[in-house]
């Protein structure tokens, strides 16, 4: 049978209440008291209820994750700051995998409110509207990592994803490319793939280069997305020079499909990705791509929620986080 707080009190000869006070070090209590408590708790391996004892203090410590694809390397990066900072503060973290899909978006935020964590940190691939509409009323801190919040007054943290895909687009144009293709994530005017767009597409008006939307196409961060999407390319004789596929997933994707038809990367087709993950390094050919600070954006995302739990002032509510672009093996001069 497990010990009680109950049988902690009978056996320090304390009452119920103060055995809870020095466990949460509520009310004072004398130090004698404290270490005869401390010592029968030791002895008995007592170990306080999680919940009641959030109930006492008003506080769980738990804060919440919500990701879409649990398995995709982008995330995986951004998590290991999450949890290590929220370690630090003593926080445990509730992780859950949606999937993609709005419906389990907002069931497990309905289901970390009655977990009773403290506060949110959330990724979405797709900002609907009825996830905005629950956000705005939520009464649960939350803070959105590389989202697109003009909708929305909610914590953020992100890059610039406007100013980081007109970079990798310039610096393919700059290696003689005129015919880039953009595999993009989303067509989702509330998330970052639209900025991404938007960044391409004024840096080939700026050089005068006239947009093909045949070459723009959707991939929905899939390796195997992606690979169909290039492979359509080449059976209709539509391939460009270079491809810059906005998640090195699908940039991987696009030079799996390139080699797997006979094509050279980059001698015959230049192929870039985003974010930097460590798949872009171990690859080969190695993937010239936008990095962005992973750990870093998991790691203020968090720091950030527990400031407003904490009733801290947050002095900047959109974090916008430093972009580089890496060059490698996989990009070069376009051959005439």
């Amino acid at each position: 049978m497990s010990v009680t707080i109950k049988d902690v009190a009978q056996r320090a000869g304390v009452s119920i209440s103060t055995v809870s006070r020095v466990i949460n070090n509520s009310k004072p209590v004398s130090n004698e008291i404290r270490q005869r408590v401390l010592q029968i708790i030791e002895e008995t391996g007592y170990t306080p209820n999680p919940v009641a004892r959030s109930l006492v203090m008003k506080k769980s410590q738990l804060i919440g994750v919500i990701v879409p694809d649990i398995s995709n390397f982008f995330i995986g990066e951004i998590l290991n700051g999450i949890e290590e900072i929220g370690k630090m503060y003593t926080y445990d973290i509730l992780l859950c995998n949606t999937y993609g899909d709005l419906e389990q978006e907002l069931r497990y935020l309905k289901l970390l409110k009655g977990k009773q964590v403290e506060g949110i940190v959330l990724m979405t691939w797709d900002l609907q509207d009825k996830l905005i509409d629950y956000l705005t009323d939520c009464e649960v801190p939350v803070v959105l990592i590389n989202r697109n919040t003009s909708r929305l007054d909610v914590p953020s943290v992100s890059i610039d994803n406007f100013q980081a895909s007109y970079d990798m687009t310039t610096y393919l144009i700059q290696n003689g490319h005129k015919e880039i293709a953009l595999i993009r994530n989303s067509l989702d005017s509330n998330t970052f793939c639209m900025d991404q767009y938007n960044g391409y597409k004024k840096a080939l008006e700026e050089n005068g280069i006239e947009i093909n939307e045949n070459l723009v196409q959707f991939g929905n961060f899939k390796l195997d997305k992606a690979y169909e999407i290039v492979k359509e390319w080449i059976h209709s004789d539509k391939l460009p020079t270079a491809i810059f596929a906005t998640s090195d997933t699908m940039a991987i994707g696009a030079i799996n499909c390139l080699l797997d038809h006979g094509f050279q990367v980059p001698n015959d087709v230049s192929v870039t990705g985003f974010h930097d993950t460590k798949m872009a390094s171990f690859y080969r050919p190695t993937l010239t791509t936008i990095r962005q600070p992973l750990y870093d954006m998991g790691a203020v995302a968090i720091r950030m929620i527990i400031k407003i739990i904490n009733k801290m002032e947050v002095n900047e509510k959109v974090v916008i986080l430093p972009h580089e672009l890496v060059e490698r093996k996989s990009s070069g001069p376009a051959y005439l």
